[in-house]
């Protein structure tokens, strides 16, 4: 079963622990102001693959991967003016940005499933600094199995996947509690 780290008791072990976990290739559930999500190392193609096997979700369903900053994020993707302007509009925050793959962009194709396109998102509090810490992007999909309601607590994490993972990040309850909003920008048009 996962241990549960609150991090309004132990941040800086729950900080540590995480970045330590998911530079060796593991998965980690940690909290956005969405939902719980089940993070990977984005580079790491294996950590990918965990987060897929534990979710049960199809390897054609592509990962957002979630940024420290838009500094990082156009590191991943190609940022149209619109792209940029939304991304400093509104990140950090629940938007995610479906953006054409930069050429030389290190994600690992699975986290991708193969498409030329990566959903960029910049989270909030314990994610964006837990990002920061490690300098890599974290793929980051809700911490459920795929198909079920996603979780907005860690206990909702740890009833689902506890016995998949070794640590569960606990922030408490998920301020907004829903999916971020995806768009994809292309040029100068925006799909919802």
């Amino acid at each position: 079963m996962a241990r549960i780290i609150d991090i309004s008791w132990d941040g800086e072990v729950a900080l540590n622990e995480g970045r330590a976990l998911l530079l060796a290739g593991e998965i980690v559930a940690i909290p956005t102001e969405t939902v719980y999500g089940l993070a990977a190392d984005a580079t790491n193609p294996d950590a990918i693959a965990k987060i897929y096997a534990a979710k049960g979700r199809p390897a054609f369903n592509p990962l957002i991967c979630h940024m420290s900053g838009l500094a990082m994020a156009e590191e991943y993707a190609d940022f149209s003016p619109l792209a940029c302007q939304l991304a400093k509009a509104f990140w950090p925050g629940p938007l995610t940005l479906v953006l054409p793959l930069s050429k030389d962009a290190a994600i690992a194709p699975a986290a991708t499933a193969g498409l030329p396109t990566v959903g960029v998102r910049v989270p909030q509090g314990f994610a964006g600094r837990l990002i920061a810490e490690t300098g890599r992007p974290l793929a980051a999909p809700s911490a459920n199995t795929s198909g079920r309601i996603s979780p907005t607590t860690a206990a909702h994490v740890a009833a689902d996947l506890g016995e998949k993972l070794q640590l569960i990040v606990d922030a408490g309850a998920a301020a907004v509690g829903v999916e971020s909003t995806i768009l994809k920008v292309e040029s100068n048009a925006i799909t919802l």
